[in-house]
């Protein structure tokens, strides 16, 4: 059968592409980042200053979060007079209004956005009356660290910074296993960040705890995601985005594998689009460094499904080929068996601890791939449900 050996070629390409991609995605990029940094390390030059700042917080029906919020906000070790929190309800249908407005006194401003537009439209809204020289952006859920306005601002005392975000802390009171995964992706990403720092700039932000300066920011489109354009739009501009892992805040994890799969699908979906809106950055000819950091850290892992279904369905073809193809198959199998059990055993009200990583690697991949063929149909998402994501 001659027509078999470029069949088996190909399907051998396929797995050692596959293979090798997804090694570079999750290991190999991380170990460069790290080693890069080493040798060519920029420090941020940080001092203690205190500009006036301006928190956002955009709120959709968050009657539940928004009073413990704000609470929150009023308790940060940062002088009253040059701290201003602005809340922009999105349409909300519930207290969230009511709720706002006992504390419109302590230097709480509410704004209601009519009808509503989504988090972006609320944020290029809001700046046009914030006074601060730095803008702070907040979930209608975040919590923070007190001290965390003056670890984000002394980095601004650096000219080159143009845009900082935090270290979001995931909260699991109820030890679920999609609490774990986000904390320990959370930390993957925090390790990411703090050597891309050193780079230069990072390429994601974490969303709740970022700020930005004033002059710098320039109105998106109502479907455009802020936590990625902005940085992008900095980055473009010539400043840098860095990572301060002291300004912390804290974020309760979703509970549910469908919680957190729709909250994946919707931050996927927004960041292909922010992607395909900002593919100038990808120019290696143009951005050198950062560009190879945004195909690696953005691109490859938004498209990692993809391989690792190469890698599957190759394996599965080079079946007959040998023991270490035979071996290579029946462990993929079993992994992913064992994040669909472990997924099965939990929504009946049972944990497997020891499995929780396979089951949140299958629901981050497989939300990548649901918001792959959303992007490729044309779909956009502008509007959110509060902790649910879609």
């Amino acid at each position: 059968m001659e027509w078999m050996v470029p069949f088996m070629w190909i399907a051998k390409s396929i797995f050692y592409v596959s293979l090798f991609s997804v090694i570079y995605i999750y290991f190999g990029y991380p170990l460069l980042v790290y080693l890069f940094s080493i040798t060519a390390r920029k420090e941020i030059r940080k001092k203690e200053y205190e500009p006036e700042v301006t928190i956002l917080i955009a709120a959709y029906n968050e009657e539940k979060e928004i009073e413990d919020t704000i609470v929150n906000k009023l308790e940060i070790d940062y002088p009253r007079e040059k701290l201003e929190i602005i809340v922009v309800s999105d349409g909300s249908t519930d207290q969230t209004d009511e709720i706002v407005k006992k504390y419109q006194g302590l230097g709480v401003k509410l704004l209601r956005q009519e009808p509503r537009a989504g988090k972006t439209a609320a944020f290029n809204r809001a700046i046009l009356e914030a006074r601060g020289e730095i803008i702070l952006f907040s979930d209608a859920n975040s919590k923070y660290s007190r001290d965390v306005v003056h670890k984000l601002v002394r980095n601004f005392n650096d000219e080159s910074v143009g845009y900082v975000t935090g270290r979001m802390i995931y909260t699991n009171p109820d030890n679920t296993s999609m609490g774990e995964g986000s904390t320990n992706y959370m930390n993957y990403e925090s390790f990411l960040r703090r050597h891309e720092t050193k780079l230069g700039s990072i390429v994601g932000v974490n969303g709740g705890v970022d700020a930005i300066r004033k002059k710098l920011y320039r109105p998106m489109n109502p479907d455009q995601l802020p936590d990625f354009i902005l940085p992008l739009g900095i980055v473009e501009k010539g400043y840098r985005v860095i990572y301060e892992p002291e300004a912390i805040v804290y974020e309760r994890s979703l509970e549910t594998p469908t919680d957190e799969y729709r909250m994946r699908v919707r931050v996927s979906l927004r960041t292909l689009w922010a992607l395909s809106d900002m593919r100038r950055l990808l120019s290696v000819r143009k951005f050198g460094l950062y560009a190879w950091q945004l195909w690696s850290h953005k691109v490859l892992r938004y498209l990692c499904f993809i391989f690792l279904v190469g890698f599957y369905l190759g394996n599965m073809v080079l079946w007959g080929e040998g023991s270490v193809y035979k071996a290579v198959f029946v462990v993929q199998t079993g992994g992913y068996l064992l994040a669909i059990g472990s997924l099965l055993y939990e929504k009946a009200g049972n944990r497997i601890r020891m499995f929780h990583l396979f089951a949140y690697f299958l629901v981050l991949n497989m939300a990548s791939a649901h918001a792959f063929v959303k992007f490729i149909l044309g779909q956009k998402q502008i509007v959110w449900e509060p902790r649910k994501g879609i």
